[in-house]
């Protein structure tokens, strides 16, 4: 068998380790934003979308790590992925391998830019679900105030109001699920998405889905540190510190296809 045949197979192999369970969201109209909340999640609108994937639960640091042992922390055209010498990092280069900070395995990914979010999306064959299909995954069609209903968040629920570093491991919280069965969208870590941070109505053909390197881009979800506020379905992180160069202590992503 032929080296190139042999590396190849090694890095199908390393992507599939890296693969979530993924939860098939039908195709089909759904309410997004809303008129009582804060200026940016206006005007409520329907939006149509195909049917996608979606994974269950964020990366987790694991996984992230799998990507960068192939990758690196920063690309080939010399964009950075991942803020390994920040102070909240938990995934360090030792010994030549990139490594998580033991018992950390489990927990979202934080410090990965935009970049890093999009191109590990790539290298898992995937790609960052867009605004929309975010927020349909975790509201459904009912127009839920949080993914589980309109029940004010509790720690059964969801991770918020926590300090910058205390993440729970991903799916930890059942009882928060969106009405498909998806977890954590709501508290852990807040989302990038693929779309820019454009006001609504959204329209994907209006340029905000292009992923060149640009705009600021949108967050979803809420993180650890979020307020129950915060951490509703349609909050886009308006007031967040969110450089999509750079690598946040309360953001991490998921992928779709």
């Amino acid at each position: 068998m032929c080296l190139a045949v042999l590396i190849a197979g090694h890095l199908s192999e390393v992507r599939s380790q890296s693969t979530s369970e993924m939860v098939s969201i039908p195709a089909g109209a759904f309410m997004m934003g809303t008129d009582t909340g804060s200026p940016d999640e206006r005007p409520a609108h329907i939006v149509e979308l195909s049917s996608f994937l979606i994974d269950r639960t964020p990366v987790t640091k694991a996984q992230f790590a799998l990507f960068l042992e192939a990758d690196g922390p920063v690309s080939s055209r010399g964009e950075t992925y991942y803020e390994d010498d920040d102070s909240d990092a938990r995934i360090h280069q030792r010994g030549g391998s990139w490594v998580v900070d033991s018992g950390l395995e489990n927990h979202p990914v934080l410090e990965v830019t935009w970049v890093g979010a999009r191109d590990y999306c790539a290298w898992a064959n995937k790609r960052l679900p867009t605004e929309a299909e975010w927020e349909k995954a975790a509201r459904g069609t009912d127009g839920l105030r949080y993914p589980w209903g309109n029940q004010t968040p509790d720690r059964t629920r969801a991770q918020f109001n926590r300090g910058p570093n205390e993440t729970s491991p991903v799916g930890s919280f059942p009882d928060g699920a969106s009405p498909y069965g998806v977890l954590d969208l709501a508290g852990n870590a807040w989302e990038w998405v693929s779309s820019a941070y454009e006001p609504y109505p959204y329209d994907a053909s209006d340029g905000r889905e292009s992923l060149e390197l640009g705009p600021v881009r949108g967050t979803r979800g809420g993180g650890q540190d979020s307020s129950a506020q915060e951490i509703r379905s349609t909050e886009r992180g308006r007031n967040l510190s969110r450089e999509f160069v750079s690598g946040h202590h309360n953001i991490g992503f998921r992928c779709a296809m």
